[in-house]
């Protein structure tokens, strides 16, 4: 036996540490890019579920690419450039080299530390940038797919194709902006060697002896960063088409007679300057050959600038008008085109001031479809009598229009969503959120003046199960599983039925029959996806759970629509339809955008400057199953051409949408908004009439309420209407906006978006006579406030334990005249349920009012004396009333007239105290009524 044992020798520390930072960095790696391969995996399954599997694998190929490509090129140009560099400074910098500090020697390895800076910078770096570029896929995407080339548009400064505006440009200036950031840090990391190799020098003794700094590296990287630069400033020549001046956008008369010319100058000596550096890099220069570099460049740049501030000021700015005219008719032109207002048609529209103009005979469509219910107190109202219980709500009110017993009629619509954040809470846990309390149901359907003897909405589809008073209107699947309120996970197809609707004591429960979601699977399946939604804890063990079951995910359509085109804009307003087979359909319409369209103007939106904008896209989310289609409604839309390229199967043509979706698209409120913005500059088409602003508009304002309950002036809001546009013979669904002169409140014309047949997505502009006053909308409410009658009644309204609550007021256009329409409401102050209580009508030359829609119209149309109480027998059918004074005319009509009069009389007396005179009245009133009944019968 030996007398002792050779044990194996210990690791020193030091590999000690090595092997626990590798093993550590192992662990993190399967830490991170295992939960990110699982939350890829879950991906893959929703987009399979939805039929667009391979629209995820072409974004992560994209995606991934990209970021492999820019991170390689990344860090081989940082770490050759730190490699190039060292060898360079090689003798200055050798690994275990000995400098002495104090006479005393110290070992220092320079080389082995900098070259594991360097690497590890450099993969940091090359990381960061990596997954920055990704971030912008869809540039490089549209860069790389879009074609070269496009008919019909060829700039006029450069002769280039609008493609490569939108697609070749973008791309370039991303590609130059990463080699610029590149060649300012290899500039860095080159000034870095020189000053330690000073510092070396330094330590080592040796400042004082002359020894020629290397200089070759910094002149190699300089030269690479004047080469950039040269890009830089040819692309700028391009920017230039876009910028913003005082009075119009695009190339100016200096631009194209100096700046043009002279960033090719600088762009040249920029050349010449990387040139002078490298050739002082190859020979072994002094650093003054990198300052002698710079300077012709220095010099063009600077002598530009004195020749452009030259021809401003003593050529332009004397002439301006003359100078910039061709370039601002450039700019209005383009600016039209970039947002559709060249397919604006224009009409003259009389603005007429009497009754009579409105022509009531021949719209009685717009008429019967006036919109009384503003959209906040039904919103309210319906909250109060729809939500049947505490965790339902209605989280919006859309407008429509169905066909109802024949006519088409507008309606509002409401889809009654469950809010989990509204369940008690003893019922907030897993089993209820997640497997129980799965969806909203059905929707209320009411006409947009139908009011019930209480001011409550005349509701055509209400309660659970949804039940319908019209024939032919029903919904066969009013469970909404996807909608706006819908933010929660939930799993569908498990033991545990799910809470339909509530049924007296009971409730009717139910189970999903759709195949809109994830199958869950096996254990192991199940477990990857409990893992990445963050139910670990839960789902895998849950009992009602089985392999069958499915996982609805991403529900709010927002969210699904943005994670499967996040290059689109969406509107953020959806609206619901009930289709012919009974289903409910969430559509949203979806916006091409972009900031580099030639010579047209930047608007905000969302905050973001662009200068283009197409709503070419239309997007059906099914409320029950989820599956979501996106509809092509723009071909000639550039933009959305090249992602068709991109994505072929994620786009459908429009022909391809069922027509009872199709009957129920409209003109975008974004899009009208913005487009209404644009046109109150840019429907001057006289290039001196713009330069001068002579005819400046806005949108009109009105006045509305703050989020405080304040009465508030603001812009007013899209309003569609049911209506025959002037000289039109059909009614359309139109959406409408009035404008005034700038800084007046008079009108002076308005917009309307067109959403039927064929011409649907055109728009109409009609302009009123400049020679005549037409009241806007603060001059009608300020009309409002004056009359006596009226204020006072709202006044003793707002002193009896409630208060007035006032609606939109709402423009249209009706006949040869504009006809205004109010609501007035009166609201409990314990009850936040308002009903109407006054409907206020008038056009230029009268104002009418009256306690119904009826009433009003009546006094307005039939010349009865405007009251605010309901008379008996006073009020007719709407329709019979919106007929005009055609239908109104006869002995009935009269005696009506009468009874109204006399009803307004004995109110008047009554107040100011005559009652002798108001009993006479009322004794005139009574035979009135008398003899109408007699009629009647």
């Amino acid at each position: 036996m030996p007398e002792s044992i050779d044990w194996p020798r210990m690791h020193s520390p030091r590999r000690w540490r090595r092997f626990l930072l590798l093993i550590l960095a192992l662990l993190a790696v399967i830490f991170f890019g295992g939960r990110t391969a699982l939350s890829y995996y879950v991906e893959v399954l929703w987009f399979a579920s939805l039929g667009y599997r391979d629209v995820l694998w072409k974004t992560l190929s994209l995606q991934w690419g990209i970021f492999t490509a820019f991170a390689a090129a990344t860090f081989l140009i940082l770490f050759g450039s730190f490699l190039a560099l060292k060898r360079t400074h090689l003798p200055d910098l050798p690994s275990g080299h000995t400098i002495f500090i104090g006479g005393q020697p110290l070992k220092f390895p320079v080389e082995p530390v900098l070259r594991l800076t360097a690497l590890v910078l450099s993969l940091g770096i090359a990381a960061i940038t990596g997954a920055g570029m990704m971030t912008e896929w869809p540039t490089i995407a549209l860069f790389w797919y879009a074609p070269r080339s496009a008919t019909g548009f060829v700039d006029p400064v450069f002769g280039k194709p609008l493609n490569f505006f939108l697609f070749t440009l973008p791309g370039w200036q991303l590609l130059v902006g990463w080699l610029l950031t590149l060649a300012v840090m290899t500039c860095v990391l080159a000034i870095f060697f020189i000053l330690i190799t000073r510092g070396t020098r330094a330590f080592g003794g040796r400042s004082r002896s002359y020894v020629t700094l290397p200089w070759h590296g910094l002149s190699m990287t300089f030269a690479f960063l004047l080469l950039v630069l040269a890009m830089r400033a040819y692309l700028d020549r391009f920017e230039l088409l876009f910028d913003g001046h005082t009075i119009f956008a695009g190339v100016t008369y200096t631009d194209a007679h100096v700046t043009l010319t002279g960033m090719l100058i600088v762009c040249a000596a920029l050349v010449v300057g990387a040139l002078i550096a490298a050739v002082s890099g190859v020979t072994g220069a002094r650093g003054r050959w990198i300052a002698a570099a710079i300077l012709p460049a220095a010099l063009c740049f600077i002598s530009v600038q004195v020749v452009e501030w030259y021809v401003s000021s003593f050529i332009v700015k004397p002439n301006e008008l003359v100078r910039e005219q061709p370039y601002i008719a450039r700019n209005i032109a383009l600016t039209r085109q970039a947002y559709g207002l060249d397919r604006v048609s224009q009409h003259e529209f009389p603005a007429e001031t009497d009754v009579a103009a409105t022509d009531p005979a021949n719209n009685q469509a717009t008429l019967q479809n006036i919109r009384l219910w503003d959209w906040r107190a039904l919103q309210d109202t319906l909250r109060q009598i729809q939500e049947i219980r505490t965790y339902y709500d209605f989280p919006d009110i859309d407008i429509d229009r169905y066909e109802i017993d024949g006519a088409t009629r507008q309606v509002m619509l409401a889809t009654r969503e469950l809010n989990v954040e509204k369940l008690p809470e003893s019922s907030r846990n897993w089993i209820n959120e997640k497997l129980i309390y799965t969806h909203g149901y059905g929707i209320t359907m009411n006409p947009v003046n139908g009011f019930t003897a209480e001011g409550l909405p005349n509701l055509i589809l209400s309660n659970m199960p949804v039940q319908s008073t019209v024939r032919g209107l029903t919904v066969t699947r009013p469970e909404v599983y996807f909608g706006e309120l819908t933010n929660t996970d939930v799993y569908v197809k498990t033991r545990q039925k799910e809470f339909n609707y509530p049924q007296g004591e009971t409730n009717n429960l139910t189970s999903y029959e759709g195949n809109g979601g994830i199958v869950l699977g096996g254990f192991l399946r199940r477990s990857i996806i409990a893992f990445d939604r963050g139910d670990l804890a839960k789902l895998p063990f849950s009992d009602d759970v089985n392999k069958d079951s499915q996982l609805l995910m991403r529900r709010n359509v927002r969210d699904r629509v943005s994670a499967l085109a996040p290059f689109l804009t969406y509107d953020p307003d959806p609206y619901i339809v009930l289709g012919d087979d009974g289903r409910l359909s969430w559509i949203m319409d979806a916006f091409t955008v972009s900031d580099s369209y030639p010579y047209s103007s930047h608007y905000h939106l969302d905050q973001n400057p662009i200068n283009y904008m197409r709503n070419s896209v239309k997007v059906v989310i099914g409320a029950y199953n989820g599956a979501t289609t996106f509809y092509v409604f723009d071909k000639d839309d550039p933009i959305i051409a090249a992602y068709r390229m991109v994505f072929p199967s994620l786009f459908k043509d429009a022909a391809t949408m069922p027509p009872g979706l199709r009957r129920h698209m409209r003109y975008p409120e974004l899009l009208l908004k913005l487009q209404a913005e644009v046109y109150g500059l840019y429907h001057m088409t006289d290039p001196g009439a713009f330069y001068n602003r002579e005819d400046l508009w806005t949108v009109a304002s009105e006045v509305g309420l703050s989020e405080g309950g304040q009465q508030v002036t603001q812009a007013m809001q899209p309003n569609f209407v049911l209506m025959k546009l002037p000289d039109e013979t059909g009614v359309e669904f139109v959406e409408i906006l009035p404008f005034t002169p700038a800084n007046r409140n008079n009108l002076i014309g308005w917009i309307a978006g067109r959403s039927d047949g064929a011409q649907y997505g055109t728009s109409v502009v009609y302009n009123f006579p400049k020679t005549k006053l037409v009241d806007g909308p603060l001059q009608i409410e300020a009309r409002i406030d004056q009359n006596a009658q009226l204020s006072g009644q709202l006044t003793l309204w707002n002193q009896q334990g409630s208060h007035v609550r006032r609606g939109a007021l709402l423009v249209i256009p009706s006949g040869r005249a504009l006809l205004y329409a109010e609501p007035i409401y009166l609201q409990a102050e314990r009850s936040p349920m308002p009903e109407l209580r006054l409907v206020v009508l008038a056009v230029q030359d009268r104002l009418a009012y009256g306690p119904t829609f009826e009433a009003a119209m009546s006094a307005l149309f039939g010349g009865a004396a405007s009251s605010l109480s309901a008379a008996p027998g006073s009020a007719v059918p709407a329709r019979n009333a919106a007929a005009g004074s055609s239908q109104l005319s006869g002995d009935l009509n009269a005696l009506i007239a009468q009874a109204a009069k006399d009803l307004a009389d004995y109110q008047r007396l009554t107040a100011e105290g005559k009652l002798g005179e108001a009993g006479q009245k009322l004794e005139e009133l009574k035979r009135a009524l008398e003899k109408l009944n007699n009629r009647q019968r």
